[in-house]
């Protein structure tokens, strides 16, 4: 599980969206760049590809809730 979920609006204009991104993940802090096609650049790498997989989907969650919903 995800916490202290962090996110910054970097770019956004009609051809690119961008947030920085930041969180620790099983006690690592990881950062990365979160693009609106779904995509991250890590800027820290997740350990394994099973852990890479489960933290994109678990960011691009967490994206579409506080980005992309009307609250």
């Amino acid at each position: 599980m995800l916490s202290h979920f962090q996110w910054k609006e970097l770019r956004n204009n009609l051809v690119r969206q961008e947030w920085e991104i930041s969180f620790f993940f099983e006690g690592t802090y990881y950062r990365g760049t979160y693009f609106k096609d779904g995509s991250i650049e890590w800027h820290t790498l997740p350990k394994t590809d099973d852990d890479r997989r489960k933290l994109e989907l678990q960011v691009h969650d967490l994206m579409l809730y506080h980005v992309y919903e009307d609250h």
